[in-house]
C-alpha cells in the first residue's frame, strides 16, 4: 500500500488537467448556438476571447506564485474550483457582458492549473520518477481536448447547450471536495514524505537568473505552434484540404490523442534512462532532442496528398511536443525545486499565452494573403532552434539551490 496516495492524488491531478482543457473548449463548440440566441457577431466572439486570454496569461504567473507561497494542494483546489464555478455561470448568462465577465473568470482559475500541478508533483516525487508523473499530470489535458467534442455535442442535443457548461462545473466542484479531503500531509499517511517547507525564491531572483530567462524563451517561441493546431486547424483543413466540418469533428481527436499518450511515454522513457544510470541532464535533453527531430515531419505537411497523411504528420507533432512539454517542465522542477517550480512554470506559461497573443495576427495576415505553407515550414523549424538554445544556454540541467540561496 505504500505510496498509494501519492498516486492517487497524480490522478486527481490528471483529472484537472482533463477538466482545465475540457471546459475551455466548450464555448469553441457551443458558440454556433449562443451567436444566434444572443446575436453576438464574430467581433464580439473574438472580444470574449481574448478576455480568456488576457485572465490566462496574468494568471499563470499570479497563480504559479500563489501555489509557490501556499503549495501545490492550495493552489491546484482554489484554482479549479474558481474556474468550475466560472464554468456553470457560463450556464445562466443572459446577455454577452455576462459571458465576457465569466470568460475571464474561467481564465482567472485555468491559469493556475499547470503551475499548481507542476508544484504537485514536485512536492511528492523525486526526481527519477518526477518525468513520468509530470507526463500523467499533463497528459490529462489532452484526454479533456479529445472527450470535449463528442461530450459537449451530446450533453447540449439532449439537454441544451447551457448544460454543456453546468455538468462540467458541477463535476470540478466535486472533485475540490474530494481533493480536499485527502489526507495527503496527515501524519496517519507515513507514505508520503513531508516536504520541508522552504521560502519560496525570490520573484525578482527568478528574473534575473538566465536560467529561467532561458526556459521562458523557450516557452515564448514554442507555444504559438500549439496554439496554431488548436485554433488554426479546422480552418485549414477546411479551405485547404476540403474536409466538411462534421469531419473534422471525427479527425481533430486524433492529434490529441497522440498528444496524451506522447505525455505521459514521454516522462516514462526520461525516467526509465535516469534509472538505468544516465544522467538527469542527459536523460531529459535526450527525450527532448528526438521530439526536437520529429518535429521537423511538420514541414511536409502542406506537401501530402492525402488528408489521412496530413492528418498523420499533424499527429507526429502533437506526439513531440507531448515528449517535449513533460521534459521542458520537468527540467524546471529539476532546476528550481519545490520553492520554485510554480513561479517558473508560471512565468513560461504567461510568455507563451503572450506570444499566442501577439502571433495569432500575425498567422492570420499569413493566411489571407499568402498561404499555409510557411506556417508548416515555422512549425518543423522551431522546436529544432529551441533545443539548439537550450543545449547552448543551459549546458548542464541542476539544482540552482545553491545559487539563488546566496543571492536572497
Amino acid at each position: 500500500m505504500k505510496n498509494n496516495i501519492r498516486w492517487l492524488i497524480l490522478i486527481m491531478v490528471f483529472v484537472a488537467t482533463g477538466l482545465n482543457f475540457l471546459d475551455r473548449q466548450v464555448l469553441s463548440i457551443t458558440i454556433i448556438k449562443i451567436q444566434k440566441e444572443f446575436n453576438l457577431d464574430d467581433v464580439q466572439y473574438g472580444m470574449i476571447n481574448t478576455s480568456f486570454l488576457i485572465s490566462y496569461a496574468l494568471m499563470f504567473t499570479i497563480g504559479g506564485r500563489l501555489t509557490e507561497l501556499f503549495g501545490g494542494k492550495i493552489g491546484l483546489g482554489f484554482s479549479v474550483l474558481i474556474w468550475s464555478v466560472a464554468s456553470a455561470l457560463h450556464g445562466v448568462i443572459d446577455s454577452f457582458y455576462q459571458l465576457l465577465i465569466f470568460r475571464f473568470l474561467l481564465g482567472v482559475g485555468e491559469g493556475g492549473c499547470f503551475p499548481a500541478a507542476a508544484k504537485t508533483v514536485s512536492e511528492l516525487f523525486e526526481k527519477k520518477e518526477r518525468a513520468f508523473a509530470n507526463g500523467i499530470a499533463i497528459g490529462g489535458s489532452a484526454i479533456g481536448a479529445v472527450l470535449a467534442p463528442p461530450l459537449t455535442i451530446l450533453i447540449s442535443n439532449s439537454f441544451g447547450w447551457r448544460w454543456s457548461f453546468i455538468i462540467p462545473g458541477v463535476v470540478g466542484i466535486l472533485w475540490v471536495i474530494c481533493w480536499v479531503i485527502i489526507p495527503w500531509k496527515s501524519s496517519r499517511t507515513p507514505e508520503i514524505t513531508p516536504v520541508k517547507k522552504e521560502k519560496a525564491i525570490s520573484f525578482l531572483k527568478i528574473l534575473s537568473n538566465k536560467t529561467a530567462l532561458v526556459f521562458l524563451l523557450i516557452r515564448f517561441l514554442l507555444d504559438p505552434v500549439f496554439y496554431f493546431i488548436m485554433f488554426w486547424i479546422p480552418k485549414y483543413l477546411n479551405e485547404q484540404r476540403n474536409v466538411s466540418f462534421d469531419e473534422i469533428g471525427k479527425l481533430l481527436w486524433i492529434p490529441f490523442l497522440a498528444l496524451g499518450i506522447s505525455n505521459i511515454l514521454g516522462g516514462w522513457i526520461s525516467d526509465r534512462l535516469t534509472k538505468n544510470g544516465i544522467s538527469i541532464n542527459r536523460a531529459r535533453k535526450i527525450v527532448m532532442g528526438i521530439a526536437a527531430t520529429l518535429t521537423l515531419s511538420a514541414i511536409m505537411v502542406q506537401s501530402v496528398s492525402s488528408v489521412t497523411l496530413a492528418i498523420t504528420l499533424m499527429s507526429l507533432l502533437m506526439f513531440a511536443h507531448g515528449f517535449w512539454i513533460t521534459n521542458y517542465i520537468t527540467a524546471i522542477s529539476d532546476v528550481f525545486g519545490t520553492n520554485g517550480t510554480s513561479t517558473v512554470v508560471g512565468l513560461s506559461g504567461t510568455a507563451g499565452a503572450i506570444s499566442g497573443l501577439l502571433i495569432n495576427p500575425l498567422i492570420g495576415l499569413v493566411v489571407q494573403h499568402y498561404s499555409y505553407d510557411p506556417l508548416w515550414i515555422i512549425c518543423g523549424l522551431m522546436y529544432p532552434l529551441a533545443f539548439l538554445i537550450l543545449l547552448k544556454f543551459i549546458p548542464k540541467i541542476s539544482p540552482l539551490k545553491e545559487e539563488l540561496a546566496l543571492s536572497h
